[in-house]
């Protein structure tokens, strides 16, 4: 199926506050739909950040890794209220066109917010979810203007995914040079189990989730769950795809021999299908006509930076957690008491210095300048001799 407008609305939110003029009133009825869709999409993504600020308390940050916990929480807080200005522009532009925005649709995030792990690797989806529907648009937008402004959007889209990449133990800040892209269906695939309670008049494509515990690395046997895997199609039938940004295809595996390549760091998206024709990396040419299930994403972290280090421990339990301090305010007498021992402490360290450097074998007249020319008895320090001036 093609949606030749479906993602026109990702750029709606630059399409309220400064479009031109003509972009305004009546609008066709898919392009009301797909504004619709975007919005409802804003509004999860808002809604998830929103909800996990408010659940954990800064020592579930700090068990999971984070040396303080505003670190994570200033960025999941910026994050929020960037997608909370996506989801309102998205609304003043449906009401610019006379319609009526899906304002009833309810977001269950219980699974994804069990505990701060588990929140910032579902955080790691939804932004890469997020990049690759927009990716996915710029083919489909012929306006010159619709286009930049989508584009102006991916561009915010992608520093998220980076914050999320490297707020993640293990994680890679910019895992590939290129990002995957997804169709609408595709997208649906993923968030439509944590929507409820409205009509989404886009149809999503079976839902995939991994069954593997831990970590996925090169060489793990992966297993998938999903209503469509039922018995209809014999599991020897069955292909899994794994498709990774800037490869021009995905690479086929029978289904019991789903075992991770070498040489793949990032998200992966991973397809069930009913033969091992490779799925083509474009949202366009994409087939469709054998998916039994998916995208799923699963991510393979074989390359970790210095800077997710930083940012957090892949051990949690606040293992990298600095100590904390405090600070006290004291008197100009007591301030005066601590200066002074501070100088009389270094006194007796210059002096404990000098006598150690007498007792070395270095030539010099008591009283007198040094005389002594090399290295000294370190090794450290090269001396090139004393002049009178």
């Amino acid at each position: 199926m093609r949606y030749s407008s479906a993602i026109i609305a990702l750029a709606a939110p630059l399409v309220a506050y400064a479009a031109p003029a003509r972009f305004y009133g009546k609008r066709a009825a898919s392009d009301v739909l797909v504004f619709k869709f975007a919005d409802v999409l804003e509004q999860l993504e808002s809604t998830f950040y929103q909800q996990a600020i408010a659940k954990f308390k800064d020592t579930d940050f700090t068990s999971a890794g984070f040396p303080s916990s505003q670190i994570p929480i200033e960025q999941f807080t910026s994050i929020q209220a960037d997608e909370a200005s996506h989801s309102s522009a998205l609304q003043a532009a449906l009401k610019s066109f006379g319609e009526t925005p899906i304002t009833s649709c309810q977001f269950n995030f219980d699974s994804a917010l069990t505990d701060v792990a588990t929140m910032a690797a579902t955080a790691r989806v939804v932004e890469t979810v997020g990049v690759a529907a927009y990716l996915g648009g710029a083919t489909l937008l012929t306006d010159p203007v619709l286009l930049t402004a989508a584009g102006s959007i991916l561009t915010v889209e992608a520093r998220h995914q980076t914050i999320l990449n490297v707020l993640s133990s293990g994680g890679t800040a910019i895992p590939a040079a290129f990002d995957m892209a997804f169709t609408p269906s595709e997208v649906l695939a993923i968030a439509s189990p944590f929507i409820s309670g409205c009509q989404i008049p886009i149809p999503a494509n079976p839902t995939l989730s991994v069954t593997n515990t831990g970590t996925v690395a090169p060489g793990t046997l992966l297993t998938f769950k999903a209503d469509s895997l039922n018995g209809t199609i014999p599991d020897s039938s069955l292909f899994c795809q794994m498709l990774v940004g800037g490869a021009p295809m995905s690479i086929p595996l029978p289904l019991s021999q789903c075992v991770v390549p070498a040489g793949i760091n990032g998200p992966v998206a991973l397809f069930i299908t009913s033969d091992g024709q490779p799925l083509i990396n474009n949202v366009r040419d994409r087939a469709t006509n054998k998916l039994v299930a998916g995208p799923t994403l699963a991510f393979v972290d074989t390359k970790p930076q210095m800077l997710g280090q930083i940012a957090r421990s892949s051990s949690g339990s606040g293992s990298n957690a600095q100590s904390s301090t405090s600070t006290q305010t004291i008197s100009p007498a007591e301030a005066s008491s601590i200066i002074s021992s501070a100088n009389g402490a270094a006194t007796a360290t210059a002096a404990a210095a000098s006598a150690s450097s007498t007792s070395a074998s270095v030539s010099g007249t008591s009283g007198g300048p040094n005389t002594f020319v090399g290295k000294s008895p370190d090794g450290k320090i090269t001396v090139k001799g004393w002049t009178g001036l």
